[in-house]
């Protein structure tokens, strides 16, 4: 089982993400790190359709999301972690 977390990107806060990124690189590479980050990243127009996150377990997606600097800055807003029993074709 793996578990994601579709992000909303504020518009109003969107104009920030180049002054915030390099927070959220260091820490998206610190977490990494230690495991159980799985994907990250945007979609075609994150203003418009946000990003989403994979996680090995909920606690790991718990973790990063309450850490995350574009959560804490307003800039990413989180919704419901969700159970996903992904398919693997490797």
């Amino acid at each position: 089982m793996e578990y994601v977390v579709f992000y909303a990107t504020d518009p109003a806060s969107a104009a920030r993400i180049p002054e915030v990124y390099p927070r959220h690189l260091a820490y998206l590479d610190e977490f990494s790190t230690r495991g159980g980050l799985l994907s990250i990243g945007p979609f075609d127009d994150p203003v418009t359709h946000g990003s989403m996150a994979i996680f090995t377990s909920r606690e790991r997606a718990e973790e990063f999301v309450a850490n995350d600097p574009f959560v804490l800055e307003g800039i990413a807003l989180p919704g419901e972690i969700r159970e996903w029993d992904a398919l693997s074709f490797r």
